[in-house]
């Protein structure tokens, strides 16, 4: 069998030559990344910013935000460049104090040509930070977009927590759901992540009610591993393609982590909080549907601490109240997806 690649158009096609018969397919991707922080110099009212103001305590003025702006926008604009020319169709983004950062990090140098439009919607989180989703509609389709609140148990919105972000449209002509996540932090105990697992398979359930044939990705920071209860149970992201049905979920990243692969550091060892798990209608070998292809943790050498004692974890913005004109905490991750093009 001899296989390989062109560029196509705006997307990658992969040719597949086998006897005299060819197929051609086209590929994906779909990433999501903790920014960590984009906050912009401005107080929003009612909300804790203060941290991220000029006379907070970070300090945070004008030449850090661009500088923030710019470092983030570089890594966008790379993901997944090495296989598409225009990068992801859909990136999930998680801690964003609003639109006007969205806005700006798009009028960047690095995105400004990339066409992507925006979905977000102010979150009730007390620091101000929100979900949000680029896509772009050369390849996107959006129908419909809504933020589901976060229940709480018993009512006690003390510390009121990000909602969950659903995108639904069309790619490549079928109908996808997508829910942009970011759980309760590890500050607060397993049952908050256990109960954002649960009402998100809610979520998924009822999008899968309304039309059985539509395919649902959940991603984002859920501040927990695959294989812990929120991820594994709440949820019910599987491990296993085997054990997989069609409504179920499935979860590519943990043997990812378990090769020793994550997507931050703590006490010297990797977790993976950043995962974008999917329905098992997108497993399997027929490709006339659109179909998961593979994934991967995107990672460069720039966006590692080189020295000291966090040498080798990823290199943050600020740091023991120090600027690095660093990128994130976080690294990033991506699928992608595959589907045959018929003539």
């Amino acid at each position: 069998m001899k296989k390989f690649l062109t560029v196509w158009g705006l997307l990658l096609f992969i040719s597949i030559t086998s006897y005299s018969q060819e197929k051609k397919y086209a590929l994906y991707s779909v990433a999501f990344y903790n920014l960590e922080n984009l906050f912009d110099t401005i107080h929003d009212a009612g909300k804790n910013d203060f941290e991220y103001l000029p006379n907070g305590k970070n300090k945070w003025n004008s030449m850090k935000y661009e500088a923030k702006l710019k470092s983030m926008s570089e890594i966008l604009s790379q993901l997944s460049t090495d296989k598409l020319p225009l990068g992801p169709t859909i990136i999930g983004m998680s801690e964003v104090e609003n639109r006007r950062v969205l806005e700006d990090l798009l009028k960047q140098p690095a995105l400004s040509d990339r066409g992507y439009d925006i979905v977000h919607y102010e979150g009730p989180d007390r620091r101000g930070v929100d979900c949000a989703f680029f896509y772009n509609p050369k390849f996107f389709h959006l129908t419909a977009s809504k933020l589901a609140p976060y229940i709480y148990e018993n009512n006690d919105t003390t510390y009121k927590t990000r909602g969950f972000l659903i995108a639904s449209g069309t790619l490549a002509g079928e109908k996808v759901h997508f829910i942009v996540n970011h759980w309760p932090s590890r500050a607060a105990a397993s049952p908050a992540r256990e109960r954002a697992g649960e009402q998100v398979r809610a979520l998924k359930d009822s999008l899968l009610n309304e039309d059985s044939n539509a395919k649902v990705i959940i991603m984002g920071d859920m501040n927990d591993d695959p294989m812990d209860k929120s991820m594994a149970i709440a949820l019910g992201a599987k491990r296993k393609t085997q054990d997989t049905k069609e409504h179920d979920l499935y979860n590519p990243w943990w043997d990812t982590l378990k090769k020793g692969n994550g997507t931050l550091m703590y006490d010297g060892k990797w977790n993976l909080f950043d995962q974008i798990v999917f329905t098992g209608n997108l497993l399997g070998n027929d490709r006339s549907t659109l179909k998961y292809y593979r994934n991967e943790i995107f990672r460069r050498d720039y966006m590692f601490q080189k020295e000291g004692k966090y040498k080798g974890y990823p290199k943050r913005t600020h740091a023991g109240g120090v600027w690095l004109n660093g990128y994130s905490d976080h690294l990033p991750t991506i699928i992608y997806l595959i589907k045959e093009i018929k003539d």
